[in-house]
């Protein structure tokens, strides 16, 4: 079977919350291949050190294996799906708190359903044979009991430090140090969309900054979806604007960066009743879209992140700058709409060429509208 070709086959959501979820079964069993390799170091045998201690062979490596690894998955499903979205408005000790209470709880579940099945096992009787619950009962007392919270717990820590270091710093950018992909330097090409919330300032100034954070908060909340079922990477949020990022072959296949823009605005209004209710408003935004060849690669001394240099970034910047010229909500380069395949689902209005701020070579652009109808969107205050 091809795994890359059924991988593939899944949508840009799931394969996201996959490749989330991922780490989470890989740190376990990591974790618990040293724990075992430090226990039998301690003991010099592979015979138990405790009567309650789980004699090692094939049958309970495989099974041992397989039980971290599902641990891994139900954890790291249960944090990104359930967790993370629960507690993402509390405070981080409130947060602390309540996780600790749940995996606590949790970990001792996995622990009196695991031991018994293992114990099975390993004295090759039925899981209800009196053997098997002799040992588990005197397994919780025991030494070995601690020891296995001791190494639950450091690989739960462990997941929940890179799930925090994920969340904020992306799971792409993560991936990517890990990999060493942009360690050296290396030339792309990429599509970008500068995405700008229209009347920032002004909103800024009558909303006062801790609503107006709140506003754009709850702003990027409602795009992130769309960017990851278009495949797009944020790469930047700057103020009251976001940076999204393509590789040329994924935004350009299925016009993924035009359909971007659209479902984005589509979520916003979909939202307009909330938005109306909380902040007597309905934000709207403004983007450019352009492509070009950059270099990427990891920069900064105090702190690292992976940066994209070259001149498609400026320009795209400036052509998102000139919606409000043209009362436009997207303006794309010409050059860009050539490289796609757009049909009847969008609208095209060929604005000639344009003379950029602060470049010497003009550039057309064109604007472009969604072919279906949609509702105009009260944005005054």
């Amino acid at each position: 079977m091809d795994y890359k070709v059924l991988w593939f086959t899944l949508s840009p959501k799931t394969r996201w919350n996959l490749s989330r979820i991922l780490p989470f079964p890989i740190i376990f069993l990591l974790t618990g291949f040293v724990f075992i390799l430090v226990e039998i170091a301690a003991a010099g045998s592979l015979d138990p050190v405790s009567d309650a201690a789980i004699k090692l062979d094939l049958t309970v490596v495989l099974f041992a294996t397989t039980a971290m690894a599902a641990v891994g998955l139900l954890i790291g499903f249960i944090e990104l799906v359930y967790l993370d979205k629960l507690f993402r408005n509390r405070s981080f000790l409130t947060k602390i708190l309540y996780k600790l209470l749940f995996y606590t709880l949790l970990l001792l579940i996995v622990i009196g359903v695991l031991y018994p099945i293992a114990a099975s096992l390993e004295l090759k009787v039925p899981i209800w044979d009196q053997q098997v619950w002799q040992k588990f009962f005197y397994f919780l007392g025991s030494l070995p009991f601690f020891s296995t919270l001791l190494q639950i717990g450091c690989s739960l820590l462990l997941c929940l430090i890179y799930a925090a270091i994920s969340e904020h710093i992306g799971h792409a950018v993560i991936s990517n140090f890990f990999t060493g992909k942009y360690h050296q330097p290396r030339d792309e090409l990429r599509i970008f969309m500068f995405l700008d919330m229209k009347s920032s300032t002004r909103i800024a100034e009558q909303l006062g900054h801790h609503r107006y954070f709140l506003l754009l908060r709850s702003f990027y909340e409602d795009l992130a979806d769309d960017i990851i079922n278009h495949e797009g990477e944020v790469y930047q949020y700057i103020g009251d604007e976001v940076v999204i990022s393509w590789k040329f072959n994924t935004g350009k296949q299925d016009n993924n960066c035009l359909k971007c823009f659209f479902a984005m605005k589509r979520a916003l209004q979909s939202r307009a009743a909330y938005y109306q209710q909380a902040f007597s408003l309905v934000p709207t935004f403004k983007a450019g879209l352009h492509y070009g060849r950059v270099t990427t690669g990891e920069i900064g001394a105090l702190k690292k992140e992976i940066s994209f240099s070259g001149d498609v970034l400026n320009a795209t910047a400036r052509i998102q700058s000139m919606c409000n010229q043209f009362n436009a909500e997207l303006l794309v380069s010409k050059a860009l709409i050539d490289q796609l395949t757009p049909g009847d689902e969008f609208q095209f209005k060929n604005l000639g060429e344009m003379k950029l701020k602060g470049r010497e070579e003009a550039m057309d652009l064109c604007e472009v509208r969604s072919s279906k109808l949609e509702p105009e969107v009260t944005h005054a205050l």
